[in-house]
């Protein structure tokens, strides 16, 4: 073969062999996130053993869904819902759950749909705002209850502003932590520039299948990036902690499910147009969230009269994990006044 050919043939070889190189790391992915996946029940269980307390998990039924959820306290006392956000799952509340109880609460935390354990619809419609509502008050209706304190963190606090908007008889007490109310964000979005560039994801979410093939690719990595790396306080995510986090991104499934979130956002209104809430509400704000700006906490008043608004400062996005202590200490004094 003439040195003509020889160059023609070269790049056809080196093609191949990155080609070849790709498909071996993908299968090898595949077969890394299958075994992290199977994991999620075993960590699962341990997580629930390592609260300390008496503590099951179930699933129960939301809104034409099955939710996996954790159980603690007793059965007779206040109802108080925790609702985690992107990327986590129910563990994101574990510093919370212990307290509550302690303070005589039913604590009770879903996975939320599309996360972790639940169930997951295929559907982007199936994430718009009024079903993720629907489902916490299918997890009061199935123990029997028609009114909680609801508790959430990031978008588990949007669904929490918007149940409080739609149904406030369903709410006692609000707490949201580093969740801006709905109002607010979608101004930010249309007048900051700044917090646009914060929320570059929110937009970069809407291409097809990319982003959940990205998230999906590597769990333990994802997990490590979007949680203690853009955490303020570190040593906040121990690495058990990342594992139970990238078990729940390994699902399958999950990851889709995780972006579909955040594009029923953009495609589908609520039913209902934002109205005042009422309902008192406490806010907990990590002033130094890398993905969502304080401005977002200002002039709230007009939207939540009986507002209380507590900075944790030198504290990012994960603040409920990252300052445990004082979101302990803020949720009970407020939701337990005078004890």
């Amino acid at each position: 073969m003439g040195k003509q050919g020889k160059r023609a043939v070269l790049p056809g070889i080196a093609m191949g062999a990155a080609a070849g190189l790709a498909a071996f790391f993908l299968v090898r992915s595949r077969q890394q996130r299958r075994a992290l996946a199977q994991q999620g029940r075993p960590l699962g269980q341990q997580a629930v053993h390592d609260l300390g307390i008496p503590a099951e998990s179930a699933f129960l039924p939301g809104d034409g869904v099955q939710l996996h959820t954790m159980l603690a306290g007793p059965e007779d006392g206040p109802l108080a819902i925790l609702l985690h956000g992107f990327p986590e799952c129910w563990y994101s509340w574990r510093h919370q759950i212990p307290a509550l109880v302690e303070a005589g609460y039913r604590v009770v935390v879903p996975d939320q749909r599309g996360y972790n354990l639940s169930d997951k619809p295929g559907d982007v419609q199936a994430y718009q705002i009024d079903r993720l509502t629907a489902d916490v008050v299918g997890l009061m209706r199935a123990l029997g209850r028609s009114q909680a304190t609801i508790v959430g963190h990031d978008w588990g606090g949007l669904v929490a502003w918007r149940l409080a908007m739609d149904q406030p008889a369903a709410v006692d007490k609000l707490v949201v932590l580093n969740a801006p109310h709905p109002v607010a964000f979608a101004k930010a979005l249309r007048d900051d520039p700044a917090q646009r560039r914060r929320s570059w994801y929110m937009f970069a979410f809407q291409l097809p299948w990319l982003p959940e093939a990205l998230l999906s690719l590597a769990p333990r990595l994802t997990a490590r990036l979007l949680l203690r790396g853009t955490a303020v306080r570190r040593e906040a995510f121990s690495d058990d902690d990342l594992e139970i986090m990238a078990s729940a991104l390994a699902q399958p499934g999950a990851a889709q499910a995780m972006i579909h979130w955040y594009r029923a956002a953009f495609r589908f209104q609520p039913a209902k147009k934002a109205s005042t809430i009422e309902t008192p509400t406490l806010l907990i704000w990590g002033e130094d969230d890398i993905a969502l700006g304080k401005t977002l906490t200002y002039g709230l008043a007009r939207w939540v009269p009986d507002l209380r608004l507590q900075y944790v400062p030198h504290c990012g996005h994960w603040v409920q994990n990252e300052a445990p202590c004082e979101v302990n200490r803020e949720i009970l004094s407020f939701i337990q006044p005078g004890v």
